[in-house]
């Protein structure tokens, strides 16, 4: 037997081999094959599903993150957002911090012109009425705000008929305050120590209309 001979039947032998190895691994497709029928999908996961759906439209995150949904605070809030969905409580917050820090300061330098747009008229005028004290009796403040330590909703109401919203706000500020004499006495307060003030201050606003400012209305 020649060598060219001999060459192909070995060629041939691999070539044997090889198929018989390739229909072991990869299996054989023979004729029609229906398709595959879609699985229905499990009790279980359908369930699942249902729970995450119902998740995500109770869940209000800048209510949470402040009260307890279901409270009575929480629920007022949700009213509020019903009537004005673009009312947001985190935004509402860092603006009351702002307005704390600008009303007390002015009460405290004795000029409420700046902030009285944002005084409801019986606010403004018990402000004024101590302000006005302090300028009979000759005395002066000398005031210095270092920072608000803490802001945190401390209640909600809101009438679903008139569309009037209330919101409490807790303030935890730090400052310097004293008030001297007309002699220049230091009469109340330490020019030198800080100390802290807490309030709860009230913001009163209707729900829906185009002026966005909330007054404050009540302090304590």
């Amino acid at each position: 037997m020649n060598s060219p001979l001999i060459q192909l039947l070995v060629l041939a032998g691999i070539a044997v081999f090889l198929i018989l190895r390739l229909r072991n691994v990869l299996g054989t497709r023979d004729g029609f094959e229906p398709p595959k029928v879609d699985q229905q999908p499990q009790p279980q996961a359908r369930q699942r599903f249902e729970v995450i759906e119902g998740t995500a439209e109770q869940g209000d995150h800048d209510i949470s993150d402040h009260t307890d949904p279901q409270g009575a605070a929480g629920r007022a809030v949700a009213q509020m957002k019903r009537a004005e969905p673009s009312f947001n409580l985190g935004q509402f917050l860092s603006g009351a911090k702002s307005a704390y820090e600008m009303i007390l300061m002015a009460f405290e330098n004795g000029d409420l012109e700046p902030v009285r747009p944002f005084l409801s008229p019986d606010v403004a005028q018990a402000f004024q009425s101590v302000i006005d004290d302090r300028k009979a009796r000759g005395q002066t403040v000398e005031a210095q705000f270092l920072g608000t330590r803490e802001t945190a909703l401390a209640g909600a109401e809101f009438n679903d008929t008139t569309g009037e919203a209330e919101v409490s706000v807790k303030f935890v500020g730090e400052l310097i305050v004293a008030t001297r004499d007309a002699e220049g006495n230091v009469v109340e307060g330490d020019p030198k120590s800080a100390r802290k003030q807490r309030d709860i201050w009230t913001f009163a606003r209707r729900m829906g209309q185009d002026d966005p400012n909330w007054q404050l209305v009540a302090t304590g």
